[in-house]
Parts: C-alpha cells; sequence; structure tokens
C-alpha cells in the first residue's frame, strides 16, 4: 500500500511539471528544485517497485507440506495403475494361432502352453500275385488285395507349465481292415530336467533305429519283420509303461519299465489283449550314438535289448498259460494275415538283443539290424531245450533330387527330408523323389527237423526283397509304390511244406501333419 501511495504522489508531481515550466520563465529556481527533487525520489520509488515485482515470493512452508503430500498421492497412483494394467494383461487374451507344414499350434505368448493338432491318413492299395497251383497242405491260397487306410489317426500333443510335454492320440486304422478306434499313444512326460526327459502312459519305447523312425517317413510303407516283431515283444504300440530318455547332439539313452498293451475289445486287439489275471512285465532298453560324422556324411551304431520278465497268466482255463508267441507278416498290411508263426510257446522269459548300424553321404543313406531272440520254456518237455530265433535286414534310400533324410537327435532315428522345391506346376517344381531297396530275413524255425517233438518249433522263414520310389510333393504328402518278392519256407507238424512265394505291389497315399 505504501508504495501505491508513493505512485499517486508521483503522478500528481508529473501533473504539476508543465506549470513547473511556466515558473521557471518567471525565475522561481527554488520551486523548480524542489519539484526535481520530487521526481527524483518519484523514480527510486518506481525503481524498487519493480525490484519488488522482479523477485519470487517466498514459499509457506504450507505449501511444501502439500506438495509433497501430492507427489505421494501421485506415486501411489501410479503403483495402483501399474498393478491395474498388470491384471488386465493377465486376463486378456495372450495366445498365438499358427499354422506351419499343415499343422495348426496353439501357443501363450510366453511359451510355456502349447497345442499342436497333428492327423495322419495312410490309404494303402495293393494287390498280391500267388501261384494257382499251390499245394494242397497250403491254406494261405488268396491273399486279398483292396485298400485299406493302414492308419488314420488324430490327436495333439504339446506342452504344459513350461516343463511338461504331453500327447494324445486316437487311431481307427489297422492291418487287414479298419478298427473301431482306440488310443494309440496317451502320455505326459516331465522335460525340466535337460537331457533327460520322464514319461508315463500309453506309448512305443525305443526298441531300434527302424522302430524309432516316424512311420510317417519311413523308406518303406512297413517296417522290416524283424524289427516289427522284435518291437512288439516288451514294447510296441499302445503299450503302458514309464521310461527314461536323454540325449545330446551325439548320443541317445532310453529304459523303459513296460506292462500290458491298452485292453481292447475292437477287431484288431482282441487277440492280443485278452483278459489276464497278471499283466506281462517287461523291460526296453536303448543307447545310440554317431561316433563318426563330417560335413555332409555320419555314421550311426546303437545296441537294444527287450525284456519279458513275467509273460501275461492267461489264466487255468487257457490251452497255454503263459504264451509267448511270435509271428510275423510279410511287411504289407492290406491283407493282415501272417506267414511265419511259431504258435503259442509256454515260457518263463524272454530276452531280445539287437544291433543297429546306419550310414550316410550326402542323399545316400544305408542302414541295417541284427535281432537275436531267446525263448526260456516253463516247465519243458523231456527233451526240449530252450529255442532261439534270429533275423536282420538291410536296407537304403537314394534321394534323387539332392535332399537328404534328417537325423532326428531325440529319437536317434531317421526321420523324411525336408523337400527343397514343393511340387508346383506353375514354378515348374516337383518336390523330392527317392528310390529305395531292402533285403529282409526272419527265421522262427528251431530245431525244425528234429525227432523230438516238444523241442521243435516250425514257425518258419520268410525272406522278402523289396523296391520302391518315393514321392514327397511336399512337408505333408507323400506317395510311395513299392514291389515285394516274398519268399516263406514252412513245414507244417506232418512235415509237410505249406511256405510259398508271393509278389505284392502296393501304392500308399499319406497326408501327415
Amino acid at each position: 500500500m505504501a508504495l501505491k501511495s508513493k505512485l499517486l504522489a508521483g503522478a500528481a508531481v508529473l501533473m504539476l511539471a508543465a506549470p513547473g515550466a511556466a515558473f521557471a520563465k518567471s525565475g522561481d529556481e527554488a520551486r523548480i528544485k524542489a519539484l526535481e527533487a520530487q521526481v527524483a525520489d518519484l523514480k527510486a520509488a518506481v525503481e524498487a517497485l519493480r525490484a519488488a515485482q522482479a523477485a519470487p515470493a517466498p514459499v509457506p512452508v504450507a505449501t511444501q507440506q502439500d506438495v509433497a503430500a501430492l507427489r505421494t498421492e501421485v506415486q501411489d497412483l501410479k503403483v495402483s495403475t501399474d498393478k491395474s494394467v498388470a491384471a488386465l494383461k493377465a486376463d486378456a487374451p495372450t495366445a498365438t494361432v499358427t499354422i506351419a507344414n499343415a499343422k495348426p499350434v496353439i501357443a501363450s505368448t510366453d511359451g510355456r502352453f502349447t497345442a499342436a493338432f497333428h492327423g495322419v491318413m495312410q490309404l494303402d492299395t495293393a494287390k498280391y500275385f500267388q501261384d494257382d497251383h499251390l499245394p494242397t497242405a497250403v491254406t494261405v491260397r488268396d491273399l486279398n488285395g483292396g485298400a485299406n487306410f493302414r492308419r488314420a489317426r488324430l490327436g495333439v500333443d504339446g506342452k504344459a507349465f513350461g516343463v511338461f510335454d504331453y500327447n494324445i492320440l486316437l487311431d481307427v486304422g489297422g492291418s487287414g481292415a479298419e478298427d473301431a478306434g482306440r488310443i494309440q499313444d496317451l502320455w505326459i512326460q516331465y522335460s525340466g530336467l535337460k537331457p533327460w526327459r520322464f514319461r508315463i502312459g500309453a506309448f512305443a519305447p525305443s526298441t531300434g533305429l527302424e522302430d524309432s523312425a516316424s512311420t510317417n517317413s519311413s523308406l518303406f510303407a512297413e517296417r522290416p519283420a524283424v524289427s516289427d516283431l522284435t518291437r512288439g515283444l516288451a514294447g510296441g504300440d499302445t503299450r503302458i509303461g514309464v521310461a527314461a530318455i536323454g540325449n545330446g547332439e551325439r548320443w541317445f539313452f532310453s529304459g523303459a519299465y513296460t506292462g500290458a498293451l491298452v485292453s481292447s475289445l475292437n477287431s484288431g486287439a482282441a487277440a492280443f489283449n485278452a483278459p489276464t489275471f497278471d499283466e506281462q512285465q517287461g523291460v526296453d532298453l536303448r543307447v545310440a550314438a554317431v561316433p563318426f560324422q563330417g560335413k555332409d556324411w555320419m555314421t550311426h551304431v546303437g545296441a537294444t535289448a527287450s525284456v519279458i520278465a513275467q509273460p501275461a497268466d492267461l489264466g487255468p482255463a487257457a490251452a497255454v498259460r503263459y504264451a509267448v508267441q511270435l509271428r510275423e507278416r510279410p511287411e504289407l498290411r492290406v491283407d493282415g494275415t501272417r506267414l511265419i508263426d511259431t504258435g503259442a510257446i509256454d515260457t518263463k522269459g524272454l530276452v531280445a538283443y539287437g544291433l543297429e548300424l546306419a550310414v550316410q553321404k550326402s542323399s545316400l543313406l544305408v542302414q541295417g539290424e541284427y535281432f537275436d531272440i531267446n525263448l526260456e520254456r516253463r516247465n519243458p518237455a523231456a527233451g526240449a531245450s530252450d529255442p532261439s530265433f534270429s533275423g536282420w535286414y538291410v536296407e537304403g534310400g537314394w534321394l534323387l533330387t539332392g535332399e537328404r533324410r534328417r537325423r532326428n537327435i531325440a529319437t536317434a532315428a531317421f526321420d523324411g527330408p525336408t523337400v527343397a522345391k514343393p511340387f508346383d506346376l506353375k514354378k515348374g517344381t516337383w518336390g523330392a523323389w527317392e528310390l529305395t531297396a531292402r533285403y529282409s530275413t526272419l527265421d522262427l524255425n528251431y530245431a525244425e527237423r528234429s525227432a523230438t517233438v516238444a523241442d521243435r518249433v516250425r514257425g518258419g522263414e520268410q525272406d522278402v526283397w523289396a523296391l520302391g520310389v518315393n514321392w514327397f510333393p511336399n512337408s505333408a504328402m507323400a506317395f510311395m509304390l513299392d514291389y515285394y518278392q516274398i519268399s516263406v519256407d514252412r513245414l507244417n507238424t506232418a512235415g509237410a511244406q505249406i511256405g510259398q512265394d508271393v509278389q505284392a505291389l502296393n501304392l500308399r497315399s499319406q497326408f501327415a501333419f
């Protein structure tokens, strides 16, 4: 208020400045000096007022406290907002959907949960050629050609909680005829202790090189006879068990304790899954390694052991209570007939050993396996010894279009090729083409010409030559044309020849994702 009074006084002085000029003219010097002194005071007051207005006013203590409180409130609001945003993100959809090589996959954004849908269609169309003038003792005189879905599968596999894997697979395909449907795979696996995995459920344990390869990418429509027989002793499809599996880039181990097959009343499985008093107990072991490899070549070696520690107890009413029966088809299943068969052998236990070897050089792959099967009779009759059987095969594939089959380190087996140029007429590309060949032999005879009836086993010996050509239009499709020359040498209980030579031609059409 004092500054305002001074300003008013200054204004009044300025209003008197004009009359001051008149006074000067009249020579009143004293009054002029007085007025000049007042003007100087007024200027000083104005400068003081300007200085006061330019200086910042001190902030009251109360205002600083308010600012501090406000800052605390803002920080609390930020924390609350962050929590709300995190909650909204947790509730919001976080899954991604992709389709790669025709396989739909749903996955959480953090990768801890996945679900991949997979399916297989394998349609086999075959023609058998048999001699019209077979000996009268031969009972299998007409193998039925035609078509059937060897495999028709649909399932889902994936990851749960980051460290568990799972697989669910149903199949309605079959040998000779389609089935009503059954569980093929149903298991969970802990994979959080790398490089080891621990599995429980229904699955096929690893029992050899050919057995461990995917049926979607095999060289021929079916496995070699000895491989297919051996895998079903203590392992095979739908086998219930627990397993420990481990692998690195160049080594593999699998050990499984197994029980019975998944019980089924369907046509294809009824003979193998009759009600039992005590289920079979077995063990499957396999080790494999890549001891040598170079830029475009590698060698693979391995060994397997399958043990039936306790055969299934079929009950006191069964003709053979603890039966083990070895039998096999001629590497083609449009007709499901088995041309070699030991019949039921009363068995205390069984051990089968196998050796495997493979060599790959660029587009050429050659592999083979040998198996030796030994049974221990239960309460053998006089003069009966423990029988043994054996078999082996060698097969190869040469990719004409330059691709190479991929070695799967998780299974220690060879999968199909990655198609470099998928089939496309507009681009003039034709996919991948492969030539294949195989020889296999399986001998289920033991002392077949012995005079001691209780000792001899006349299961028969089967040799198969096969040639084929495979066409992979893309990563999901395959067409396989195979020719088989099958020779069976087998005597019946009377000593008559019931074996025969058979030729077969098969075309497989496959879609797998």
